[in-house]
């Protein structure tokens, strides 16, 4: 259950997913994540390790309706947000995504919410079809959306890598995202940081 301090190999088979890294999430936004600007950097450092390897990386993104059941006015929980089509919906305009990156939208039908990547999307299709049996998930926030994506993903039988640097949490409570990085370990996620990951030049 503790993190691994080894370097990991990127090899064929592997995939990163960055989990809603979007402008209403950071700084500024309707419900901006507690120091979320960070992960940016670390981001564009596993970008730039997958891109070199040849690898595919996905992006999720919250795409809401304008009315969708979480938002407060609905009786949801959170200021409204990442309305489809807004300039908030965006992936942050810092990220260096390829670009073949595969965006999937989620949360889109405005009576059901969606905190995981996997929910009523595309995701687990795309990813089986490209092969890929490892994937390495970062992004916003650690105690909802990365939190249920991960569990997704191990529940789907990806080896599953947490990417620890590259996480941000909300905190409604105190401590949410430390807990919530607890449970994702030990589920069976595997937390790295960017230092480990190399890039074996073929």
């Amino acid at each position: 259950m503790s993190s691994h301090t080894h370097p990991i190999s990127l090899q064929a088979g592997d995939a990163l997913l960055i989990v809603d890294v979007q402008s209403d999430f950071l700084a500024g936004g309707s419900l901006a994540v507690p120091r979320g600007d960070e992960v940016i950097a670390v981001l564009n450092g596993y970008l730039a390790a997958f891109q070199q390897a040849r690898l595919p990386v996905l992006a999720t993104r919250d795409w809401h309706p304008s009315d969708h059941c979480s938002f407060l006015p609905q009786g949801g929980p959170w200021p409204p947000h990442c309305v489809a089509g807004s300039a908030g919906a965006n992936l942050a305009p810092g990220l260096k995504l390829p670009a073949d990156v595969s965006v999937i939208s989620k949360a889109t039908d405005r009576s059901r919410d969606a905190y995981s990547g996997f929910e009523g999307t595309e995701l687990d299709r795309l990813l089986r079809e490209a092969g890929v049996r490892r994937l390495f998930i970062g992004g916003l926030a650690t105690d909802y959306c990365v939190l249920n994506t991960v569990g997704d993903a191990l529940k789907l039988g990806y080896q599953t890598v947490l990417l620890q640097d590259a996480v941000r949490a909300v905190d409604v409570h105190p401590g949410d995202g430390a807990r919530a990085m607890g449970q994702m370990l030990e589920k069976g996620a595997m937390a790295v940081t960017l230092k480990q990951i190399r890039v074996v030049s073929t």
